[in-house]
């Protein structure tokens, strides 16, 4: 049977299509309202499925939770991956910038991520901390494959704490300017950078 010329069809997502969907209703949603204020089935009542089918992808909303954050992680981690062989003064800049271009254009994303230490349920906030490390672990990398750095971050045992202390300093600053502060992204860049660069000399 031919549909009527005016008749919108609509497409069927595929697994991947949907799940990436529902992600990201719950990346806006949790970003918005506290996790305990947030509903599952406000998320299939956005995407527009049944709750069967959200509970399909995501048994729980422990679940989904989790999987929203994981996701936002390996967004950041992927955006802000070191070059090998540049020195890193010289990609700091570049690197920030793509991390606060990120954080403007996935700002309910990067809220949400942000968010799961809040949440109360410790097998969420467990995802949240590894992804944290993990973000520690990539700078502390390149920090040490980094002539000028390395040697003073290998001689220096607190310098994973100072790391540690930069990430949650570079979060901190990032919210703020989301609420609307009055610095550009190129000057939230500068004192990024120059936070790193301090705590390291």
């Amino acid at each position: 049977m031919t549909a009527n010329h005016g008749e919108r069809v609509r497409r069927r997502l595929s697994t991947g299509e949907r799940r990436e969907q529902l992600l990201g209703v719950g990346a806006r949603l949790f970003s918005e309202s506290p996790y305990g204020d947030v509903w599952i089935e406000q998320v299939a009542e956005i995407a527009g499925v049944s709750r069967g089918l959200l509970y399909h992808y995501f048994p729980t909303k422990r679940d989904f939770f989790a999987a929203v954050v994981e996701r936002e992680s390996e967004r950041m981690l992927a955006m802000t991956a070191p070059v090998p062989g540049v020195p890193v003064r010289a990609q700091l800049s570049a690197g920030l910038d793509a991390y606060l271009e990120y954080v403007r254009a996935h700002a309910h994303g990067y809220r949400a991520f942000h968010r799961a230490d809040a949440a109360g349920d410790r097998t969420v906030r467990r995802v949240y901390q590894r992804a944290l490390a993990a973000q520690e672990r990539q700078v502390l990398a390149a920090l040490a494959a980094d002539p000028e750095f390395g040697p003073a971050v290998e001689a220096r045992p607190e310098a994973r704490l100072a790391v540690r202390g930069w990430l949650a300093f570079t979060t901190a600053v990032s919210l703020e300017w989301l609420r609307g502060g009055d610095l550009t992204r190129e000057q939230v860049r500068d004192l990024c950078a120059r936070a790193l660069l301090g705590v390291l000399g």
